[in-house]
């Protein structure tokens, strides 16, 4: 099933990889397991592992397939 972002047109297959998913549905995080959290959300444990930055919307992301315009996070 794929997705779409209210805010740019993007669609994706998974609505996390958006940045204004159409979905309702809210999920808990999958690295520090905190309930009911947005598609912006980014904790400690989650951004370690976070690659690339969009130059559009700011969101980040482990692969730069997974943003808009990936920009490398040069740490």
């Amino acid at each position: 099933m794929a997705y779409s972002c209210n805010t740019c047109g993007a669609v994706a297959d998974a609505p996390g990889h958006l940045c204004n998913p159409c979905d309702d549905k809210e999920e808990s995080c999958s690295f520090c397991g905190t309930p009911e959290v947005d598609s912006k959300h980014v904790c400690k444990d989650k951004l370690v592992e976070m690659k690339y930055v969009c130059g559009g919307c700011g969101r980040v992301a482990m692969e730069a397939e997974n943003v808009c315009k990936p920009q490398a996070i040069i740490s």
